[in-house]
This record gives C-alpha cells, sequence and structure tokens, in this order.
C-alpha cells in the first residue's frame, strides 16, 4: 500500500489550540510557527484542523513574535521618545552654546526677514567682490541677449560673505524664479527630481553647501547640468528599463565653504567658478552707508560706522549684526545717539575688542601661549582643553586667526606668531589695568 504524502501541519494547530484555550498567549503569531515548523502529517487528515487555525490567527492578530518553540519572544522596549527628546535638546543646547555674535553664519529665525530686506536686488546696487560682478554683468547680459539661461555658477569661500545674496541677484536680473535648497536636504534622488520637474525654463536654482550632497544624488545631477535631462531606472533584472525625462532650461548656482570636497566631475561641470574673499575695510564701509539708510539710522557717523567696520572681521553679514547691536544700545542706553563711546561701548558690552576677537577667539590664543607655552600644538589637544569640538575651532575660529596672521599652521601643530603673542599681551595688560583702576 503506498503512503500518504506528507503535508506541513501538526504542531502550528496545536499552539493555536493551546493559545485560545487558555488565554494566555493571545498574541502569538501563527505564521512565525507555520513558517518555522515542518511537521509531516498524512494527506488529507488536517484540512479542518487547518481552517480552525486560521481563523485562530484571524481573530488574535500577531504582536509578538514566537520562537520555534512556540512560547513568546520578550524583547526590551526602548523608550525611542525618551532618546529623541533628549538628543534634541542636547543638539539645541549645542547649537545655543556655539551662536557668536561674529560667527558668519546665519543666526535664525529672527535675522532672515532683516537680511531679505538688506540684500542688494541688482549687480549695480552689490558692493565688493568687484572681479566676480564683472563677470557676472557680462556672462548675465550675454544670455539675456541671446535668450539663453546663463551659464552653471559655483561660489565657494567662507560664510557671510554674499553667496546666497549674488544667486538671489542673478536670479532677478535674469527675471526669473529662484528655487532655494541645500545639500543635506537633499537625502535622495526623488528630492532632486521633484525640484527640477517644476522648474519653467530659464529659472534658477540654488543648493547651498553643494558639496554634502549625497553621491546618489550627485550622480542624477550630472545629466541635468549638462543635457537638461534625467534617466531613471523603472523595475529591475530582465525588466528594468531606462526613463528619460526632458527638463526645461535652467541655471544651478552651487555654494559651498569647503570647494576641496567637491568631486572632480562635479567642479568641471560650472562654466563660472569664483572664489569670494573677505571684504576690504572701505568696502564694509560702503556696506554699512547703505544698511544705515535702509534701516533709518541718521544719527550715526562715518567715525562710528568706521569703528564698526574694523570689528566686522572682514564680513559683510558680521558688519549688519554689529549695526544693530550698536543700534539698539544707543536707542537705549545713548538717547538714540550713536557716537564713537556708545559704539565702543556697545561693543565691549558684547565682548568685541579692536581686532574683532570675541571671548572663544581670545580663550584659542591664551590656551595656546600660556597652556602649551606658544605652540606648536595639535587642535585636539587644544579643543580638550577648551571643552569644544575640534571641528568647531577649525572651521569658525581658526580662519580669521590665521587671515590676521595671529596663528600659523605648521607640522608640528598650531603656532602663535610674534603678532598673536603680543595680542595676549596687550589683552592681560588691559584687564589689569582695568581690575587696578576700575
Amino acid at each position: 500500500m503506498r503512503a500518504p504524502r506528507a503535508r506541513t501541519c501538526g504542531r502550528a494547530h496545536y499552539f493555536a489550540v493551546m493559545s485560545a484555550r487558555n488565554r494566555r498567549f493571545q498574541s502569538v503569531s501563527i505564521r512565525c510557527v507555520i513558517a518555522r515548523t515542518q511537521v509531516t502529517t498524512p494527506r488529507g487528515s488536517c484540512a479542518r484542523h487547518r481552517e480552525r487555525s486560521i481563523t485562530l490567527f484571524n481573530h488574535f492578530p500577531p504582536a509578538q513574535p514566537v520562537s520555534t518553540a512556540g512560547f513568546p519572544v520578550t524583547r526590551p522596549l526602548r523608550p525611542k521618545t525618551l532618546v529623541h527628546s533628549t538628543t534634541q535638546s542636547l543638539r539645541k543646547n549645542d547649537c545655543m552654546t556655539r551662536q557668536r555674535l561674529v560667527s558668519p553664519t546665519t543666526q535664525p529665525p529672527d535675522e532672515k526677514p532683516a537680511i531679505t530686506s538688506l540684500r542688494p536686488a541688482r549687480l549695480s546696487e552689490y558692493v565688493g567682490q568687484r572681479e566676480l560682478v564683472e563677470r557676472l554683468t557680462i556672462a548675465v547680459e550675454a544670455g539675456r541677449q541671446r535668450g539663453e539661461p546663463l551659464d552653471h555658477v559655483l561660489l565657494h569661500g567662507p560664510p557671510g560673505l554674499g553667496k546666497t545674496t549674488i544667486a538671489h541677484v542673478i536670479a532677478h536680473e535674469m527675471g526669473s524664479r529662484l528655487h532655494v535648497t541645500s545639500g543635506p536636504a537633499l537625502t535622495k534622488a526623488g528630492d532632486l527630481v521633484g525640484t527640477l520637474t517644476k522648474m519653467e525654463p530659464g529659472d534658477v536654482l540654488f543648493i547651498d553647501e553643494i558639496h554634502r550632497l549625497p553621491a546618489t544624488v550627485e550622480e542624477y545631477i550630472y545629466p541635468a547640468m549638462e543635457d537638461y535631462r534625467i534617466d531613471f531606472t523603472l523595475d529591475s533584472g530582465l525588466h528594468a528599463k531606462v526613463i528619460t525625462y526632458q527638463l526645461k532650461p535652467f541655471t544651478l548656482i552651487g555654494a559651498t565653504t569647503r570647494a576641496g570636497l567637491l568631486t572632480g566631475a562635479m567642479r568641471s561641470r560650472f562654466g563660472l567658478a569664483h572664489h569670494l574673499r573677505f571684504y576690504p575695510h572701505d568696502d564694509l564701509l560702503l556696506v554699512l552707508r547703505r544698511a544705515a539708510g535702509l534701516l533709518e539710522i541718521s544719527t550715526i557717523g562715518d567715525d562710528a560706522l568706521s569703528m564698526i567696520a574694523d570689528r566686522s572681521r572682514g564680513t559683510p553679514r558680521i558688519a549688519n549684526r554689529l549695526l544693530k547691536r550698536v543700534r539698539d544700545y544707543a536707542q537705549v542706553r545713548a538717547a538714540g545717539v550713536i557716537h564713537l563711546d556708545a559704539v565702543n561701548e556697545a561693543l565691549q558690552l558684547e565682548g568685541i575688542d579692536t581686532r574683532g576677537l570675541d571671548h572663544l577667539d581670545r580663550m584659542y590664543l591664551r590656551t595656546i601661549a600660556e597652556v602649551y607655552d606658544g605652540g606648536p600644538v595639535g587642535l585636539e589637544a587644544v579643543a580638550a582643553t577648551l571643552g569644544e569640538d575640534a571641528g568647531t575651532l577649525e572651521d569658525v575660529v581658526e580662519p580669521y586667526l590665521l587671515q590676521c596672521g595671529l596663528v600659523a599652521r605648521t607640522r608640528q601643530g598650531r603656532k602663535l606668531t610674534a603678532a598673536g603673542s603680543s595680542c595676549i599681551t596687550a589683552a592681560t595688560d588691559s584687564n589689569r589695568s582695568r581690575l587696578l583702576f576700575g
């Protein structure tokens, strides 16, 4: 007699019946038990039991995984909400401690309306960066005469020098719309495709911090920049299809503070590339005069504006920020008149000295001078001594100190120059005289 065929069931039905009878394992996953348990039973003997198992499975929805022995597996619950809130609070506190008055980065959110109102709308109103303005004037005029969009533009340099402002000016000069995004915001290719497909002919796409674009998104932007098209694949394997979507001609403006992190393929696709430099004193004075007129500050003289320009670290964003702080101080403490004494007192209250250095800059110099005898010393050692992040010191503090010649980078580490040593000595003598004579 032929042996009956084998079929999987048996223990699955047993565990389902036990869970329904005892009401102890209401969260048993019958699907996991059936998948993991292979027991042979004669063919045709368990059709009725299989129907009962399916009924029990629908009655008790699975909420907890089951081991092969049939017992529920307990897992420790992770307090995701608590971890998320704690992480967010730590990040928020860390950002608050990093906000400095002389920081070239934007201080959200209260500064955005003021910065927008102070931005020039045309190239003729733009102050400074004369070489860049001349190149853009020629390129914009040629594009308008031919009826073509402007070639792609790459702007790189320290923060606060006007890269975003130039993007707004170019869009206004070309008479087109500006779409603003950033590299960290484009996490997947769909984000970039959605932005590009909404653009009209001649529109401008501005990507801030373009060096932080993911590699997968960067691959999609290459054909978009060269041929105004996007290639994306549908399905996979033998059924894969490559769909080409034709884009409307546009202009891409990329801004970055670290041009060295851009790939060679990305950098070579920009028709115009320019490095923005720190502003000299005369250009900052023109920026402050224009900002004072827009802010309706009529009680400030050129000597007060010159003092603010000297302490602005060569950055227009810092100059506008200091001007607003001086205006607030003069309105409350100096009867609305902005003179030299009011400017000096306002900036001293903010902790900014005659060189434009704040408390973190002076602590950096003093640590190298006093703790490490002027250097050379590694950046990690200085960061550990100050209790700061090494990246913060390298990106925020050191660029201006290197520009002023107060610190030198050597193979052995950071080292104070003669100007840096004299700066620390002068600050120490000033503090001593203030303590002695008040």
